[in-house]
This record gives structure tokens, C-alpha cells and sequence, in this order.
């Protein structure tokens, strides 16, 4: 049996009192860990406004920057309760859940958006949605939120898993990221992503691996030398609200939040996509160190993760899915 913590209910207790009568109009609360200068962030005022739109008013959406409302994990665990709350969350936190979603941020198992969107709007797909919903309460609105790939960051030049011996990156705290990380030769240390920056400020960590447009937001210039491009984990996040809240509303109100939020995703992977050179020489302007290295000797050191979590027969069918 999961319990919720009593750290996740004292949110869910604040946003009870605010919380809609039925047939009232609603109020969605969205957080994200990421900054207002985000590609993706762009995303979301696109889905906050296409709703007011769309819903005459009756869903107003409430966007929250810089994990205002609390971490990832602990959002999600007020949506589970109930509560009028969404998070932009990666697959490996969904895991826990629902074991299919970690594949999603599995080593090198697409390169780009176009390859994993086929993933995230398969009929394949819609069936982890559906076992989510129905064993854990909580509801993918849509799937195709791409931050892009994520690349190493760090004080010292990384050219092969050898060199991040010793070096405690933070990552991610579930299995298939720390069993990545692990495997590219760092030490994985999981952290929420607010501590990042004065962890590395202060050496309780000595690297971080994040996505180009995240880390650029979060400054991550300041407290690093080298951002190095391994692309090892191809990011790809989703807007996930309470099930409880998302069942209570008329099915056309549900269609709309689905429909508008794959739209959205769309809008915040394209904004990503097209950010990226830019983003690369800022940080060059700013004294980063851009490396661009052989990946080959960190696919082949990754490559067991798949069979250890249990995810090689599922890898087989999803570069089938890719490859459509």
C-alpha cells in the first residue's frame, strides 16, 4: 500500500479551500520546475490561454514557475488526493506508478522530437495512460512536452565515461536515470532540482546533467566550465493532473483539456527545437566550454539498463514505433 506523506497533504489542504463546487467554474494549477524563460514555459501560457478560450472561462489555468507549488513528486501526490493540481513530469517519476512510463527516459531510445512523439500519441501508449488513470488516479492530459536532450554538465572536460569517475552528478531520484547515470561512470546523486544550483556552488555535487534550455535558465554557466553533448537521455515530460479532478468534468471539457494540451506540447517542442543553437552560443559568450564527443562508448555503456529494469522487450517494440 502507497501512503501519501503528510508533506504533500498540507498543499492539498490550502488548495481545499479554494477548491470549485461542482458545476462552478474550475481552477487548474500547473507547476513546473522550470523558469518563465523556458521554451516550454511558452508552451504552457499557450495552453492556459487556448483554455480560457475554448472553455468560455469555466477552466481557468494558474501557471507556477520555479516549482512554486513544492518538488514534482510531491504535486503528484496532491493530484492523487484529489487535488485541482497538474505538474510537467518525465516518465521515470510516472514510473513508480505505472513501470512502462520509465522507458521514456531510457538511454538513447530516440534522437529529436519527431522520433518520440511517435512514442507519446501511439495507441500504445494510450493504454499506460489508461492504467495510470484507473490504478493510481492520476490523468495524462498530453505527453509531448520535449525539453530536449540532456547533456552533462561540469567543472572538469568529460570525452569518455571514464572521466566521470568519482563525480557525483545529480540526477534524477528514480531507477532508469540513476541506473543511467551509474552506467556512464558518474556517481548518480538525486536531488530536487532547485538545490542544483547552490549544490554545485557549495560541492555537495560536482556536476549536473540537464537539458540545454534548463540549464541556461537556471545558470548553471555561473557554477560549471563544460557542458558536454553525450544526448543521453531525450527528454520528453507530461502535463499530469489529478484523475479524480479530470473525471468530475463534462466529457467535453476533458476532450478539450486533451486536445489542447497535445496542441501546447507541440507549440513548447517546437520553441525548444528551434532554441537550441541560440542557446548554445550564449553559453559560449559566457565562457562555457561546448564539447562535442564520440556518444558511441556512452551507448554501448548504457545499453544494459534496458534488460536490468526489465524494459528489452519493450525497447524492441517501441524503435519499432519510432521508426514508423
Amino acid at each position: 500500500m502507497q501512503h501519501v506523506s503528510l508533506k504533500a497533504l498540507v498543499p492539498v489542504a490550502l488548495l481545499a479551500l479554494t477548491w470549485p463546487a461542482l458545476g462552478a467554474d474550475h481552477t487548474l494549477s500547473i507547476n513546473t520546475a522550470l523558469t518563465t524563460d523556458d521554451p516550454l514555459y511558452k508552451g504552457l501560457e499557450s495552453f492556459r490561454d487556448a483554455v480560457a478560450e475554448r472553455s468560455k472561462g469555466a477552466i481557468e489555468v494558474k501557471l507556477f514557475p520555479n516549482s512554486q507549488l513544492g518538488p514534482d513528486e510531491d504535486v503528484l501526490e496532491q493530484a492523487r488526493a484529489g487535488a485541482p493540481v497538474a505538474v510537467v513530469v518525465d516518465g521515470g517519476r510516472l514510473a513508480v506508478f505505472q513501470k512502462e512510463f520509465g522507458v521514456l527516459g531510457a538511454p538513447y531510445l530516440a534522437s529529436g522530437y519527431d522520433g518520440v512523439r511517435k512514442v507519446v500519441t501511439s495507441p500504445l501508449f494510450e493504454e499506460w495512460v489508461k492504467k495510470l488513470h484507473d490504478g493510481s488516479g492520476l490523468q495524462v492530459l498530453s505527453f509531448n512536452w520535449w525539453q530536449g536532450e540532456r547533456q552533462l554538465w561540469t567543472k572538469t572536460p568529460v570525452n569518455s565515461p571514464a572521466d566521470l569517475k568519482g563525480v557525483r552528478m545529480r540526477t534524477i531520484g528514480s531507477p532508469v536515470w540513476l541506473e543511467t547515470i551509474g552506467a556512464m561512470g558518474a556517481t548518480p546523486t538525486p536531488m530536487p532540482y532547485a538545490e542544483v544550483y547552490s549544490g554545485l556552488q557549495q560541492n555537495v555535487i560536482d556536476a549536473v546533467e540537464a537539458q540545454l534550455p534548463a540549464g541556461q535558465g537556471s545558470k548553471l554557466f555561473e557554477v560549471t566550465k563544460f557542458v558536454t553533448k553525450t544526448h543521453h537521455i531525450n527528454l520528453i515530460t507530461g502535463l499530469v493532473t489529478s484523475g479524480a479532478w479530470f473525471d468530475a468534468l463534462p466529457t467535453d471539457m476533458q476532450a478539450m483539456l486533451r486536445e489542447e494540451g497535445l496542441k501546447a506540447g507541440d507549440v513548447a517542442s517546437r520553441g525548444t527545437g528551434d532554441s537550441l543553437a541560440k542557446i548554445e552560443q550564449q553559453l559560449r559568450n559566457e565562457g562555457m566550454t561546448v564539447n562535442e564527443i564520440d556518444v558511441r562508448p556512452f551507448e554501448e555503456a548504457t545499453a544494459g539498463v534496458y534488460d536490468k529494469l526489465g524494459y528489452g522487450e519493450l525497447r524492441a517494440e517501441l524503435q519499432k514505433i519510432v521508426g514508423q
